[in-house]
């Protein structure tokens, strides 16, 4: 069977879907997540700008929002005070918490805890303000017009393949965190947390689904025991720290991992 240009078009098209899709979860998973929320690394200025753009193509509150809901989350885990507490169930930790109002001790407990950094941050401000404008921006107007404009794709497939289906399986991989990765897998940092290892959250949401060890090491910027393992944002971001735009990079001591493995891992690794 011959190529022809119209085959070459599909992948083209096909491959700058997927690259939307990659930023889109670099500007929660290396952003709004690691950075903002863990401040488990520093971004100079250049990369700060790209990651709050890539936020907003992700369409999923502005960095402040979902910064100051996680940090909730993580201080509150599983208790009426976390946002998605998990104990209530696989449909409202992945979704369900979005169509109801936030139980109140989300609220009272979420004003105990500082975010005056966030704001301290030009970057969040702005992203703020013009978040609505950046959404339609990034998130449905550049995704539909760049194919239509570069190589002739229609505007009906680049507006429901690159804007809307890149957009709603960008939101499940995130909400998958929040169910599957408190429910299915193993425990061998801490088997007394709900949160755990799950590989196929993992290679939908880019690294994110070593969640047994991020929670008990949330500090640590790769968000997974390092070594030979599918972690695009932990390669995004030493990428960026040889580039230069990366400083600070917290990890857990090996000795540290090893003594909580010891202590009230599962015996799973």
């Amino acid at each position: 069977m011959a190529v022809g240009p119209w085959h070459i078009l599909c992948v083209v098209f096909c491959l700058s879907a997927y690259f939307c899709f990659l930023m889109t979860a670099l500007g929660v998973t290396a952003g709004a997540h690691r950075l903002w929320s863990h401040r488990s690394y520093k971004a100079k200025l250049p990369l700060r700008i790209f990651l709050a753009a890539a936020n907003s193509m992700a369409f999923q509150n502005d960095i402040y929002e979902w910064s100051r809901d996680h940090r909730v989350h993580h201080k509150y885990s599983e208790t009426d005070a976390d946002p998605h507490n998990a104990r209530r169930g696989f449909f409202f930790s992945h979704i369900g918490w979005l169509f109801v109002r936030k139980h109140r001790d989300v609220i009272e407990k979420g004003r105990k805890l500082d975010f005056t950094d966030l704001l301290d941050d030009p970057v969040v401000r702005f992203q703020r303000k013009y978040y609505k404008s950046s959404v339609v921006l990034m998130c449905f107007v550049i995704p539909t017009f760049v194919p239509w404009y570069l190589w002739g794709e229609s505007l009906w497939n680049a507006y429901f393949l690159a804007s809307i289906l890149r957009y709603t399986i960008s939101l499940n991989v995130t909400w998958l965190v929040n169910s599957a990765a408190h429910m299915y897998g193993n425990r061998p940092y801490d088997k007394y947390i709900s949160p755990r290892q799950n590989t196929f959250v993992t290679l939908g949401a880019i690294g994110e689904g070593f969640h047994n060890y991020h929670h008990t090491f949330p500090f640590d910027y790769s968000a997974s025991e390092l070594g030979l393992k599918f972690n695009p944002t932990t390669w995004f971001i030493d990428f960026m720290f040889w580039l230069g735009l990366v400083t600070d990079r917290k990890q857990a001591p090996k000795e540290m991992i090893q003594a909580r493995k010891e202590r009230t891992g599962d015996g799973s690794a």
